[in-house]
């Protein structure tokens, strides 16, 4: 007697990819970081030069920029974090600099002078990200994660 068949179901495979890296808190290590992680990004299938490519290269760089600059503790390093989660891209700026803390996704931003050289980076994020938020960091810290979804 065989037994009674069960109806497949069609799983689709799920990939994770993951890059960690610390950096030192310095403009050096925020253009190293955006650049390891732009090639990582070509290595996983997101060619240089893409929509996606760029995006994400923008969003590493200012990331990285407000953790060296807002987020900077002396002799701490800041991490970054790029996973690729199937057609999710997840960026993840990590500092050790828990109580100056970005404004979350559409809370009021002061205003700013028109010629003012500060103040607009995490407009910048929440323009070019399709969700971002402010984590707190244990045991220490914030985390910004900014999310792009994929073209397929």
């Amino acid at each position: 007697m065989t037994p009674p068949s069960t109806p497949t179901t069609r799983r689709v495979p799920v990939t994770v990819r993951v890059f960690t890296q610390r950096f030192s808190s310095t403009p050096r290590g925020a253009r190293l970081a955006r650049r390891l992680a732009l090639h990582q990004l070509d290595t996983w299938g997101v060619p240089y030069g893409s929509e996606a490519s760029d995006t994400a290269a923008l969003l590493v760089a200012e990331l990285a920029a407000n953790a060296v600059t807002h987020g900077r503790v002396p002799g701490r390093d800041f991490e970054v974090a790029v996973r690729l989660l199937g057609r999710t891209l997840r960026i993840e700026v990590s500092d050790t600099r828990g109580e100056e803390r970005p404004a979350g996704p559409g809370a009021p931003r002061p205003a700013l002078p028109p010629l003012a050289e500060t103040g607009r980076g995490m407009l910048l994020v929440e323009a070019l990200a399709d969700r971002w938020d402010v984590l707190d960091r244990v045991p220490v810290g914030k985390t910004v994660v900014a999310e792009l979804d994929l073209p397929r």
